[in-house]
C-alpha cells in the first residue's frame, strides 16, 4: 500500500504563485506516471499536468506555461509549481501516483486526500 499525502495550498491573490507537495510512501512500489488533478465545486475533476517516470511532462492547456510539474526522487516527492494564478485555478488539488508492484501487471493508482488552492480577484 502507498499513502500519499498533499501540502501546499492556501489562499492567494491573483498573480499570485503557490507550490503544492505530494509525497508517497511505502516499497515495492515502481511509479509509472504522477499526475495532478483539480476538482472546482460543482465541477468534474479535471486532469492538471503528468510527469512520467522517464521526467517527461505534459500540462493542460489551460495551466500551460503557468504550472511545472517536478520531482524529487530522493523525497519521494511530486510538485506543482503554479504561477501567474488566476481565480478561475481555484479548486481542490489532488495528485495520484500510478505504478506497479514487482512481480504484477496489474496498474495501482494511489490518490491523495487534496489540498485547498483559492484564488481571490
Amino acid at each position: 500500500q502507498v499513502q500519499v499525502v498533499e501540502s501546499g495550498g492556501g489562499l492567494v491573490q491573483a498573480g499570485g504563485s503557490l507550490r503544492l507537495s505530494c509525497a508517497a510512501s511505502g516499497s515495492g512500489f515502481s511509479v509509472n506516471t504522477m499526475d495532478w488533478y483539480r476538482q472546482a465545486p460543482g465541477k468534474q475533476r479535471d486532469w492538471v499536468a503528468a510527469l512520467t517516470g522517464g521526467g517527461n511532462t505534459n500540462y493542460a492547456d489551460s495551466v500551460k506555461g503557468r504550472f511545472t510539474i517536478s520531482r524529487d526522487n530522493a523525497k519521494n516527492t511530486v510538485y506543482l509549481q503554479m504561477n501567474s494564478l488566476k481565480p478561475e485555478d481555484t479548486a481542490v488539488y489532488y495528485c495520484k501516483w500510478s505504478g506497479y508492484y514487482s512481480g504484477s501487471y496489474r496498474k495501482y493508482d494511489y490518490w491523495g486526500q487534496g489540498t485547498q488552492v483559492t484564488v481571490s480577484s
